[in-house]
This record gives C-alpha cells, structure tokens and sequence, in this order.
C-alpha cells in the first residue's frame, strides 16, 4: 500500500502574495523550495534567518549582482507561511538589510495574533 504524504498549505501574507510574480526568473526555484518545505524537507538552498525566531527560513537566489529573497516561517503549524519576498540590490554586501529584518519581525508578530 503506498504511502499518504502529509503536505502542509503554503499560506501568503496578503502584502506579499503577488510578490513572487515580479521574480520571474527566480519564481519556479522559489517554488520548489516551499513545496520542499510543505513536504517536512529543508531546500539545499534555504537557511535559518540569522537574528529571527527559530523555524524562520530564508531563500535567497543571486541573479546578476542583485539577489532575490523569500522569507517563510515554519512554525505555525499547519501552515508554511511566506511572510516576505522582495529583491535585494547590492548595496550593503551579503547582509539583509536591516529594514528588511525590520519587516520581517514586524509581520511575525502580526501573524502570531492570527494563528492564535
């Protein structure tokens, strides 16, 4: 008998939903991430966001001196949550910006009041 996969939703804040369309080239890699993510697996190329809760992965795919970047969160369950995607311009080397990791907490904390 085969066995049933147990693949999480992959829900989006609703100010980034439409994000990843502007990431043409990056968008089916990106994909594939989270899809790896719903499944319980960790994409090669996501890490921990380094300064942020436990279970906050990052995905970033450099293209051309710039980098795009998604942000998803793991831990409220049953979900896989995308809370940030956005374009990084090389102006402050490999870092996140610090108004990027602003956001991020920012909307962490608006989605731990949703989940509740």
């Amino acid at each position: 008998m085969a066995e049933t996969r147990k693949t999480r939703p992959v829900s989006w804040l609703k100010a980034h939903d439409g994000n990843l369309r502007n990431f043409p080239k990056a968008r089916m890699v990106f994909l594939t991430a989270l899809t790896i993510a719903a499944e319980g697996g960790k994409a090669d190329i996501a890490k921990p966001l380094q300064g942020i809760a436990s279970g906050v992965m990052e995905v970033a795919l450099p293209f051309k001196g710039d980098a795009f970047r998604v942000v998803y969160a793991l831990q409220f369950v049953p979900d896989v949550w995308v809370i940030h995607a956005f374009q990084k311009k090389s102006i402050t080397g490999i870092k996140t910006p610090k108004r990027e990791i602003d956001l991020v907490k920012d909307r962490l904390k608006r989605l731990q009041e949703i989940v509740k």
